[in-house]
């Protein structure tokens, strides 16, 4: 095995396109967030993006991508973002996980969403994203929807034509070039609401953003969909689309209209335009309460840690370990969770 470390911007169209052919023999590497153009895009926003390009004999045999985040010790690309992350390889690859991380110049891997069909990084902890399952189609979601949660799918019924009734028609676009501004405001609003750190406020996610909106490729896409009355926009979704997966972003909705759930009116038109385009799932990332009425899938992920021994490594653990041994006592526990939900919105709210 020889690797060879490179950033992806700098990939030809030999790397790219068996990059693409790997995700395409391997469902479980479908995500956009594994895309080569994903970790272009990445690439041309932040330089310290790499790639390992993994080769057997004369063969490309996989692509690792990640970003250093101490001595000799990395993170996958972009992983403040992502909700998917591995190493995309050829169908019956194999290799050991020292050998592998020694080859990129590492002593230490850690990630948090690690799709599954990766044994050479062992996991401290299982992790689920949730699903929109669109195998069915959208006629086979919504009979889901009604079964599963009849007041729930009631409920937005009547918003939906109440909405309308009080203020206009409603009118659906699946990929618009406007209100994308509207989407970014609503998302930082809702960020400061809740307490947490504002993605959209980064200089180089505002720039990944950007450049993403600009790839629109029969490989990959970025679509910006948008539920509006008349001219005003109520609800939007920027979203990534690839290998017929859609990976959920940034929604958001005017939190004006909020009585009238313009979100889950939205969700609705969103997986029904999905349904049509034959995309065949929805990842809308790891669980949340209202997650668990909406979506019909689940995909298995996990967290953790992969070393090598040396110092780097156990420089690395004495620095890391007791913050990830505190997050996972909060997380694991629900009181405590709850607490620390509260306490950061209250700090938003201040």
């Amino acid at each position: 095995m020889k690797i060879d470390v490179v950033r992806p911007r700098d990939l030809g169209e030999p790397e790219l396109s068996a990059w693409r052919q790997m995700r395409r023999a391997s469902p479980h590497l479908a995500s956009p967030w594994l895309a080569p153009e994903f970790a272009q895009a990445v690439s041309h926003v932040r330089d310290t993006a790499r790639v390992a390009v993994i080769w057997e004999d004369t063969d490309l045999a996989g692509f690792l991508p990640f970003e250093p985040c101490g001595p000799r010790a990395a993170r996958p690309l972009a992983a403040w973002l992502t909700l998917a992350q591995g190493l995309v390889h050829r169908p019956g690859f194999e290799t050991d996980g020292s050998d592998l991380l020694k080859g990129c110049g590492l002593d230490v891997f850690e990630f948090e969403y690690l799709v599954g069909g990766q044994p050479w990084f062992t996991s401290d902890e299982n992790r689920t994203a949730m699903l929109l399952d669109l195998e069915s189609g959208y006629d086979g979601y919504i009979k889901f929807f009604r079964e599963t949660s009849p007041k729930s799918y009631k409920t937005i019924a009547y918003k939906e034509r109440k909405i309308q009734r009080d203020i206009g028609p409603l009118t659906y676009e699946y990929a618009s070039n406007d209100h994308f501004g509207a989407l970014l405001r609503w998302k930082s609003d809702q960020y400061r609401r809740i307490g947490r750190a504002d993605r959209t406020a980064k200089p180089w996610v505002a720039a990944l953003i950007e450049r993403l909106r600009d790839v629109q490729t029969p490989e990959f896409s970025a679509p910006l969909s948008v539920l509006k009355i008349g001219d005003r926009p109520v609800a939007a979704h920027f979203g990534l689309v690839s290998e017929g997966v859609m990976a959920g972003w940034f929604p958001a909705y005017d939190p004006e209209l909020g009585s009238y759930s313009p979100g889950l009116i939205h969700h609705l038109r969103l997986v029904e335009a999905a349904a049509a385009r034959g995309l065949r799932h929805i990842d809308t990332g790891t669980a949340g309460d209202y997650k668990q009425t909406i979506c019909n899938g689940t995909l298995p992920l996990s967290e953790g840690v992969a070393r090598r021994p040396g110092a780097a490594s156990a420089l690395h653990w004495l620095r890391t370990a007791p913050a990830r041994r505190i997050k996972r006592t909060i997380v694991g526990n629900p009181r405590l969770h709850a607490l620390a939900d509260r306490a950061l919105k209250m700090r938003g709210r201040a």
